[in-house]
């Protein structure tokens, strides 16, 4: 008998009136016994999705049927879980009292036990599969015994540790630890101590911490490094075989301290408009598919920026070495050169393996500073004397570019990013908001253009492929939106047909208002995240039909993977075997590179507040201007001006009244003299304590700034005194540039620290 997923779950839903073990439901579908072990693992697969459950005595049914629900676990820090459905459902809240002996990122069988307030409640009653992660945190060394109090505030338990099994960690610093044991849920989880980290306050702790606990390493395997040595050496017997572009005059555009430049531009002016070359760094040619080094740059799937330092997707003698396209050296390059008319519309394309030679290596700064003042009358720097003429032509098709983008409804939200200095102990020296340049919206809009082409490439000849896509809000979300809107005073039309020209019409509206980048924040919520797959559906964020990775094949492994996809093409066609095995190798690349993109977002993000918090320490005591981002129903967050730094004040330090928060309009209002506090709300605050272990700084109010009128915010002109801007979430355009500088010393003490190439925007 013929069977697959779908016919087991059937068979099961339609003959089968109770559980079954696995003999039986392979005797019962006829399964042939040397068709068995398959079906076994069908079935395995069936139970690890959640659609089957596996009860004690080994036997099988529809998890449905028994109001069961299989899937990861999340816990709040106020220790509720949640459960989501995969059948769409809403999620399943798990109360405290009922996880048993559950962490957060454990997958768990949960029985549904009713609802409460609209909302399906559960309980956990088996625990499947634990999440395999290692814990971080603080080890505690008590008169009788030992444990670790972990980093993470969504695991609620201490983790004992036996005294054989402290790996000789002192009181009070931190450790990473794995559980070895955890059945009695009125008992402790036992551990052990895998690594010693240091003490809080030693240099580099705070980062290493985060790195082991979301699992990155700086380290390859002497394995890997030596494939990529060998790999490396055969650049030289690469170049004869390509296009040579030696003679163009080609260049780059990366921040001051990067070292992995993996894109460079060629741009001349035509008659009838201008040519575009793209070249990116060709890392396909080292990094082939089955080698050990091919495997650690796909577990990685991305590399990861963090304030000071870059944990590296593939090893420095590629990323740094041999793919860098760095000036004065020929290096192997995929180019993509477009045809774009005088309104910045790309009419053709042609892809080239090529061998290029960067002619000047340029700054942001450098770029930035030709735009607004020229070069000098006499002297200046050479670099760009030597590429000024293309710069000014580059800076003409950019701006066309950009207008046509938009015009066609591309979005771009205007979000603060922090900005930090750090010493050669990884301290913060400065805190601040990036400015983001008009050099750097130029890089932006050639690498989007480089990835539309490629993507309309492969696209047009209905070959599978990986592609950048980003799905149409959700409607409920963009009700929520609109009603909120409404209660701060604007006007956010909403239908299911929504359209991004739409949603940029409402954005350029509310540019001025005070409360501008919380609406920013606010809409980017409310939509879908950019996700890596084979069904191409559009990216709404930019208003593209067409879009993948290209442009950033060190860094990100789906750009990889797109650059051995187009290399594979013979007359239009992959080869037959390539073929038959592409489409699971695109699906699993798309799935796995999604989930690493997010964790390496949310490394990101703790290891920037941990920073932030460190530094606002000092100024305990202090008063401060900041803007209300943030309100809930225990009080309300504020980001502190000029540092980007966010405190809350609790509602319990709110001594001139008794407010109550109202959820639809996100506002804390006063019961007797109706005082407000809501998104925008400009405020002066003192930071009253700064929780380093909890990474939380409180505030207390001192007064609420009124103001008669609402200050416009400045227009961006494209000079570097612009304000600040953040990357997009929604969208990367293939350039991530610098998370911050380090100084010169921490650079000779690691060369990847101080090289985060945060190239503008993840689209």
């Amino acid at each position: 008998m013929q069977y697959t997923k779908e016919s087991i779950i059937d068979f099961i839903r339609s003959n089968a009136d109770h559980p079954m073990k696995m003999k039986a439901l392979a005797q019962a579908l006829n399964i042939k016994s040397k068709d068995y072990a398959r079906f076994r693992n069908v079935v395995k697969s069936l139970i690890a999705s959640g659609d089957l459950i596996k009860l004690k005595r080994g036997q099988i049914g529809l998890a449905d049927e028994m109001n069961i629900v299989v899937g990861e676990l999340m816990v709040t820090k106020s220790g509720t879980g949640f459960l989501a459905d995969p059948t769409g459902e809403q999620d399943i809240m798990i109360p405290s009292s009922a996880l048993a002996n559950a962490l957060d990122g454990d997958k768990v069988m949960v029985r549904l036990t009713g609802s409460w307030s609209d909302r399906r409640l559960g309980t956990v009653i088996r625990v499947q599969e634990r999440s395999g992660k290692v814990i971080v945190g603080s080890f505690q060394q008590g008169p009788h015994y030992a444990f670790v109090k972990p980093d993470n505030r969504r695991i609620h338990r201490h983790i004992y540790i036996p005294s054989d099994r402290g790996g000789g960690a002192k009181d009070g610093q931190k450790v990473v630890c794995e559980i070895t044991a955890f059945e009695d849920a009125s008992q402790s989880p036992v551990g052990r101590i895998v690594e010693v980290i240091g003490y809080p306050q030693q240099p580099g702790v705070d980062m290493i911490s985060v790195m082991r606990n979301y699992g990155f390493t700086m380290e390859f395997s002497d394995a890997v490094l030596a494939e990529a040595e060998k790999a490396a050496s055969g650049l030289q017997d690469a170049i004869s075989n390509r296009v040579d572009l030696t003679s163009e005059l080609i260049f780059t555009i990366d921040p001051e301290d990067a070292k992995d430049f993996d894109d460079a531009i060629s741009v001349v002016r035509k008659r009838d408009g201008y040519q575009l070359s793209v070249h990116i760094a060709d890392v396909s040619y080292f990094v082939t598919s089955g080698t050990e080094l091919d495997s650690v740059a796909f577990d990685r799937g991305t590399s990861v920026y963090l304030p000071g330092m870059v944990i590296p997707m593939l090893p420095e003698v590629l990323s740094n070495n041999v793919c860098s396209l760095m000036p004065n050296r020929k290096r192997l390059a995929f180019s993509v050169t477009m045809e774009i008319d005088k309104n910045g519309k790309m009419l053709k394309w042609r892809l080239q393996d090529t061998v290029i030679k960067s002619q000047a290596r340029l700054s942001y700064e450098d770029a930035q500073d030709f735009f607004d003042n020229g070069l000098p009358d006499s002297g200046g720097k050479s670099k760009v004397r030597r590429v000024a003429e293309s710069l000014t032509i580059a800076r003409e098709l950019a701006n066309k570019l950009s207008q046509q983008r938009f015009k066609n409804g591309s979005l771009d939200f205007d979000l603060p990013e922090s900005k930090m200095i750090l010493n050669d102990k990884g301290e913060v020296t400065e805190l601040g908001s990036k400015v983001r340049l008009e050099a750097h919206r130029l890089i932006e809009e050639f690498m989007l253009a480089a990835n539309r082409a490629v993507a309309f490439e492969v696209f047009r000849l209905g070959l599978p492929f990986i592609y950048r896509v980003h799905d149409k809000p959700d409607l409920e979300k963009l009700e929520a939106f609109s009603h909120l809107m409404k209660q701060l005073g604007y006007k956010f039309p909403v239908s299911k047909n929504i359209r991004p020209k739409d949603m940029a019409k409402f954005l350029k509206e509310i540019h001025d208002v005070p409360e501008a980048d919380f609406i920013n924040e606010l809409m980017l919520r409310s939509m879908q995240k950019a996700v890596y797959q084979r069904e191409n559906i559009g990216h709404f964020g930019l208003a593209f039909s067409h879009y993948t990775h290209f442009t950033s094949p060190i860094r990100r492994y789906p750009d990889l993977l797109v650059h051995r996809l187009l290399r594979s093409i013979e007359k239009g066609k992959y080869p037959s075997q390539f073929a038959r095995r592409i489409v699971g190798v695109i699906d699993n690349v798309g799935k796995h590179c999604s989930e690493r993109e997010r964790i390496a977002e949310s490394a990101e993000r703790e290891a920037i507040k941990i920073k932030q918090v460190a530094f606002m320490a000092r100024y305990v005591g202090d008063e401060f201007d900041g803007v209300v981002s943030g309100v809930t129903n225990f009080g309300f967050f504020v980001r502190l001006a000029n540092f980007g730094a966010e405190g809350l004040v609790r509602v319990s330090t709110l001594e001139d009244d008794y407010y109550n928060f109202d959820e639809r309009t996100y506002t804390l209002t006063g019961s007797r003299h109706g005082k407000k506090y809501r998104l925008g709300d400009q405020v002066r605050v003192v930071i009253t304590n700064v929780n380093t272990e909890n990474n939380e700084i409180e505030l207390g109010t001192l007064q609420k700034k009124r103001t008669v009128t609402r200050a416009r915010r400045p227009v961006s002109t494209g000079k570097s005194k612009h304000p600040a801007r953040q990357k997009n979430k929604v969208a990367h355009s293939g350039k991530r540039r610098g998370t911050g500088k380090a100084t010169s010393k921490n650079k000779a003490k690691n060369k990847n620290k101080g090289k985060s190439k945060n190239k503008g925007k993840r689209r």
